[in-house]
């Protein structure tokens, strides 16, 4: 699905049940690995977090703050030939849905990455109107670079399934949207379609991971957001939660985890951040709590969520609110360097591997901290105060 996209038909066309994508075997990228072998990943970001142009803070020194990107391996070595040390995060064997995959430049690609490189078979959900776009960039090679592995090898991408998880079943779908071009000719993208084709190509999951929100009316102050946009933007980013998992666990392996990606905004006042979002964050995370009881006691399924910090994508940048967001991060967070999407999708891989076996119904944050504090200490009100900085 699209962040913060303006509501609209969201299709493409594609036929039932095939696959939409393939692996992909680029001989020519025998040399671009050797070179990248060693690189960072891509600084990614996340449809989880929505902004706005609003400015919601004022920079009060002009003094830049000094950061460093550090840089955590899911798994840095070939393990396919040598037996496993440590408590390594090893998830060969799993298979893992990540719904909300649209470019190379968000979370959900981040997490895919990061359960690729621990050994997980990846499939992929992607919003219907960016499906051929995405498509198209995987077999030209667009992502090759994004897709190196810290082994050195591609990430590889089973299958691409469309999707738009705000549509439960075809009855759900209005007519216009049937009859929209954009839809001509499609179909199976509806949540329990979605379901219903993945169980037929590989029979069941381990993992499933919700990386996708929507907010019409995110710009809009609450007092200004409409009942349409406000519940628009519970449906696309809470509920369609609550659908993908309740439609995924009949068809989920026991002792599987679920995880999603949430925001501060859920618990703390984030002004720009509007239209229902930071209510539709709140929902998600009181939902994983409730979940997690549920799909624990009935399918021994663990759910938890990631509150993630601000970072750089491709939609935030064009949007303008993400570097405010990150130079307050920087300025006032305990760890004072900029987040990387390695580190969410690390994390993820955490949440759902064997390791974090007893963990579920947890906020998982992963924002250097930022969530801990209670003022800016960038405040001229603090200037006196011997605060630690980071030199």
């Amino acid at each position: 699905m699209g962040t913060a996209a303006a509501p609209g038909p969201y299709m493409t066309n594609i036929k039932p049940c095939i696959s939409s994508s393939r692996k992909i075997v680029v001989s020519t990228m025998v040399n671009i690995i050797a070179q990248h072998k060693e690189a960072s990943w891509s600084g990614l970001a996340s449809a989880s977090h929505i902004s706005s142009r609003q400015t919601f803070l004022h920079r009060i020194t002009s003094k830049p703050v000094k950061f460093e990107k550090f840089v955590t391996r899911a798994m840095s070595e070939p393990s396919d030939n040598k037996p496993l040390s440590g408590l390594p995060i090893d998830l060969r064997g799993k298979r893992a849905f990540i719904a909300g995959v649209a470019d190379d430049n968000g979370y959900g690609w981040a997490i895919a990455k990061s359960l690729a490189a621990a050994g997980a078979e990846i499939l992929v959900g992607t919003w219907v109107p960016a499906l051929n776009i995405f498509e198209s960039s995987l077999r030209r090679g667009k992502f090759d670079e994004s897709r190196v592995l810290p082994d050195g090898s591609l990430m590889e991408i089973t299958k691409v399934y469309p999707m738009d998880a705000v549509y439960d079943s075809p009855e759900d779908v209005p007519v216009d949207v049937k009859t929209n071009k954009r839809y001509a000719g499609s179909s199976n993208w509806t949540v329990q379609e979605l379901v219903e084709c993945v169980k037929k190509d590989f029979g069941s999951i381990d993992i499933l991971v919700h990386s996708l929100a929507n907010g019409p009316e995110v710009s809009k102050p609450l007092l200004e957001t409409s009942r349409n946009g406000y519940l628009a933007a519970l449906s696309a980013s809470s509920y369609s939660y609550i659908s993908l998992l309740k439609h995924f666990l009949p068809i989920m392996n026991p002792g599987g985890a679920s995880i999603s990606l949430t925001y501060i905004a859920s618990e703390r006042i984030i002004p720009g951040y509007g239209g229902g979002m930071s209510s539709a964050k709140a929902a998600l995370e009181s939902d994983t709590r409730i979940l997690a009881f549920e799909a624990g006691r009935k399918h021994k399924v663990r759910v938890n969520t990631i509150s993630a910090g601000p970072l750089r994508s491709r939609a935030a940048k064009a949007i303008g609110f993400i570097d405010m967001m990150i130079d307050y991060s920087l300025a006032n967070a305990p760890l004072q360097k900029e987040l990387s999407a390695e580190e969410v999708g690390n994390a993820a891989a955490f949440l759902v591997s064997p390791l974090s076996s007893a963990i579920t119904g947890a906020v998982v944050y992963v924002d250097n901290g930022l969530n801990a504090m209670g003022v800016g200490v960038d405040s001229p009100i603090f200037e006196n105060l011997d605060i630690p900085k980071d030199n």
